[in-house]
C-alpha cells in the first residue's frame, strides 16, 4: 500500500480554503496520513510555494513528529515545540510554524505539502530552516508523500 497524505479541507490540486491563508485566519491546514513504511521513526513536513516571484517560498517546516502520529489538526500553534515533541522550523516569513498562502494577485500558485517518513529523529533543535532539515534527512528518508493545493488572490 502506498504512503498516503491527505487533507479533509482540500483534495489534490484543488483550492486551499481561504481560512488557511493570509486572507483568512492564517491557521494551518488539517493533514493526515496512512500506510507509513515499516521502520518509520519520525515524520517531517515541508510546505512551500515554487511559484513565488523570487523563487520557492517556504511556508512551514515541521519535524521530529513521533512515528505514532498520523494527523495534524487545523490551527497548530506557532510554538517552537509541540506537545507531542515535534519541532517547528523557521519559514520564509521569518516566523516559527505555519504561514499560509499569500501570493501576489494574479494566477494561482501551487502549494506543495511534502511529508517524509524517516528512519530516525533528525536531532535538530527547533527553528531549523528547510535546508537544514533537508540536510539532516539525507540518507534517512524511507518514503515521501505529497499533497498539492492551490490559491489565487
Amino acid at each position: 500500500m502506498a504512503f498516503e497524505f491527505t487533507s479533509s479541507e482540500f483534495k489534490q490540486n484543488e483550492a486551499i480554503p481561504k481560512q488557511y491563508t493570509c486572507d483568512g485566519s492564517d491557521i494551518s491546514v488539517p493533514l493526515s496520513w496512512k500506510n507509513a513504511p515499516e521502520g518509520s521513526k519520525s515524520f517531517a513536513l515541508i510546505a512551500d510555494d515554487p511559484d513565488a516571484p523570487r523563487g520557492t517560498w517556504v511556508h512551514w517546516v515541521l519535524y521530529d513528529l513521533p512515528a505514532d502520529v498520523r494527523e495534524l489538526s487545523a490551527a497548530i500553534g506557532r510554538e517552537e515545540s509541540l506537545q507531542n515533541g515535534a519541532k517547528q522550523g523557521k519559514n520564509d516569513f521569518e516566523k516559527i510554524g505555519y504561514g499560509g498562502p499569500c501570493p501576489p494577485s494574479g494566477s494561482a500558485h501551487r502549494y506543495y505539502f511534502k511529508l517524509y517518513a524517516l528512519d530516525q529523529m533528525t536531532g535538530l533543535q527547533s527553528k531549523a530552516t528547510k535546508q537544514q532539515l533537508l540536510d539532516a534527512m539525507k540518507g534517512h528518508v524511507l518514503a515521501e508523500a505529497q499533497l498539492i493545493g492551490t490559491y489565487k488572490r
